[in-house]
């Protein structure tokens, strides 16, 4: 698989992506995350930090999750890598978090990754048979 291959599968990715965790803060656990770090979050979002977040991170799913499971042609896989590489990220800034932060709501610990399983198994899928249909 070319680079250019990737680079259309990224580019297909990133709507995937900002769609699905929009859904849920923006929406769906909006009130979960205000009720519990409203005090810790600006009224404005930073959108160069989000953004670069987005695209650094989507790199990663792809990296980790996609092209190996597209060596096997595998949506499990992909799915499977997808929720690992959540799980592992997740886990590192929300326990980073708590062991840094006073107060961090270990709710929000709990909550949080899951959403990164979820959210980055979901998106490893999608990606995964975005990638399967370019072919």
């Amino acid at each position: 698989m070319s680079l250019l291959f990737w680079v259309k599968v990224y580019l297909l990715t990133v709507p995937v992506f900002f769609a699905i965790d929009m859904l849920w803060l923006g929406f769906l656990a909006r009130s979960f995350y205000q009720d519990r770090l409203g005090h810790l979050l600006s009224p404005e979002v930073n959108w160069p930090a989000a953004i670069s977040f987005y695209l650094i991170y989507i790199g990663g799913i792809l990296f980790f999750a996609v092209a190996p499971a597209m060596s096997r042609d595998s949506l499990a896989r992909a799915t499977f890598l997808g929720a690992l590489f959540g799980f592992f990220t997740y886990c590192t800034y929300d326990l980073t978090n708590l062991a840094t932060l006073k107060d961090w709501p270990k709710a929000v610990v709990a909550v949080d990754i899951l959403w990164g399983v979820v959210l980055c198994a979901a998106v490893a899928s999608a990606s995964f048979l975005i990638a399967r249909r370019l072919l």
